[in-house]
């Protein structure tokens, strides 16, 4: 007869291994086409700074570089999580063109970013012929915080891609594609499928499908605020601590900066970047 203490023990272990971690769905909800296009027209930086000034955690991917000069990418992301190799989750894995890394291909077209989550940033996440299948899908954009291999032949297919590096290693060696549109975290920033995926040439940044609006408002904002900021400085020059660095939301209406934004006829009454207007 099992004693008690044992029966305690196994039921707390089946417990432990029923148990979900995860209280909410994989997606946090999915950005508009047309806010997306909001979104691409604003720097990587004051996507940055709208967040930061919304106490979000950091949302720049420092590992994802882009290829070339000039590439820009946005759009929904669609995830895909890699795994150490292992002889078993190698086996495990769905085979050829059921693996979870064609199933995330075929999510993906021009208004989506496939976010690919390395083990390391020394290797592969791919090369041109898996590739091909995202130039023939007309994707967004690529994003890794690991590395590509042929690297001509992937600028060849016309697609924004930003990684951390290029290499000749073989991916397989490392590791394995395991999960599609799952939560994962690249260069330890969080991305939930459906996040928006802005890139430029200072990198790449996740804005939150939830807060994406707000983001925007912010950050549109404070983009109008430094134009007249630069304006003002190139035609009266000096210091620029008089107007800058300034906090969206709090700007004070008798200050420099708010004396100056008011010759522009920017306000309290439509502005959310002044004190005791904002909207987050």
């Amino acid at each position: 007869m099992l004693s008690s203490n044992f029966r305690r023990t196994v039921l707390s272990s089946r417990n432990l291994w029923a148990r979900s971690f995860a209280t909410g769905p994989a997606s946090g909800g999915s950005v508009s086409d047309e806010m997306l296009q909001k979104l691409g027209s604003l720097s990587t930086q004051a996507l940055v700074d709208g967040l930061w000034v919304m106490g979000w955690p950091p949302a720049q991917i420092d590992g994802a570089r882009p290829l070339t000069s000039g590439m820009k990418c946005v759009g929904r992301a669609v995830t895909l999580n890699f795994v150490p190799a292992r002889p078993d989750v190698a086996q495990d894995k769905p085979p050829g063109g059921e693996s979870p890394e064609y199933e995330a291909f075929e999510l993906c077209g021009p208004n989506e970013v496939l976010v690919m989550s390395s083990v390391g940033p020394a290797e592969s996440v791919g090369g041109d012929i898996k590739f091909l299948r995202l130039k023939q899908r007309e994707i967004g954009g690529l994003v890794t915080d690991g590395s590509v291999r042929d690297t001509d032949e992937i600028i060849n297919y016309g697609f924004p891609c930003f990684s951390d590096s290029t290499t000749a290693r073989q991916g397989p060696a490392a590791m394995q594609p395991w999960e599609c549109n799952g939560v994962i975290s690249v260069s330890g920033v969080t991305v939930r499928p459906g996040d928006a995926i802005v890139g430029d040439q200072d990198g790449v940044v996740v804005v939150p499908a939830k807060v994406a609006d707000t983001v925007y408002s912010i950050a549109h904002g404070r983009e109008v605020i430094e134009e007249i900021i630069k304006e003002e400085l190139i035609k009266n020059p000096g210091p620029p601590g008089k107007f800058y660095p300034f906090m969206s939301g709090k700007i004070k209406v008798d200050s420099p900066l708010g004396e100056l934004l008011a010759s522009k006829g920017i306000t309290p009454e439509n502005s959310n970047q002044f004190e005791g207007t904002a909207d987050w």
